[in-house]
């Protein structure tokens, strides 16, 4: 990674890290001391969050939750991370308007042509240790979705296998086909 700033002044620590406005107009993650340019998503990805977020809507959800892009989540005390989408309950929200850290319960990657396997992997194996119940791995190039109910149940899904965010959100089912229409 290239980063433009001069170096004295990029964080060495998670606390450091909160508190740094970086002047090259990008967002990061932290991992343990390891400071990772986040790319924003891409048109094809927002399309697929607002395919999302549509069905969030019209399923109700919004009424018990919220469903954010690039929400910093703070998985431990040296791990930063913006999932792609992220499901938070009202409770929630109502916490880390207070300033609380919260885990959400349902997780959504949309891997792009930037992401590496073995960080994908690392994510979500993070994820699962922080607390997460349900991570979803899209690929919009090969049109397949990872639904992962723990590190040891996943589904590979494609053309018309439904997709659930069960058991954190009941009804939340959708295709691979719609999720790319």
């Amino acid at each position: 990674m290239i980063l433009t700033e001069n170096i004295s002044t990029l964080p060495t620590t998670l606390e450091e890290f909160m508190a740094w406005e970086p002047e090259d107009g990008f967002k990061y993650e932290w991992n343990d001391g390891e400071l990772i340019k986040f790319v924003g998503m891409n048109r094809k990805q927002m399309h697929i969050f607002g395919v999302l977020n549509r069905l969030f809507i019209s399923k109700g959800y919004w009424q018990q939750g919220t469903f954010i892009a690039e929400q910093e989540v703070q998985l431990t005390g040296i791990q930063m991370r913006r999932p792609d989408i992220a499901y938070f309950t009202l409770e929630q929200e109502q916490l880390m308007k207070q300033g609380e850290d919260e885990i959400p319960e349902f997780a959504i990657e949309v891997i792009s042509g930037n992401d590496k396997a073995n960080k994908v992997e690392e994510k979500t194996i993070e994820y699962f240790k922080a607390g997460v119940k349900v991570v979803w791995l899209i690929y919009p190039d090969n049109k397949t979705v990872q639904v992962y109910t723990s590190l040891k149940q996943a589904q590979i899904c494609t053309d018309d296998d439904i997709c659930s965010a069960k058991p954190v959100l009941e009804d939340f089912e959708i295709s691979v086909n719609d999720i790319f229409a």
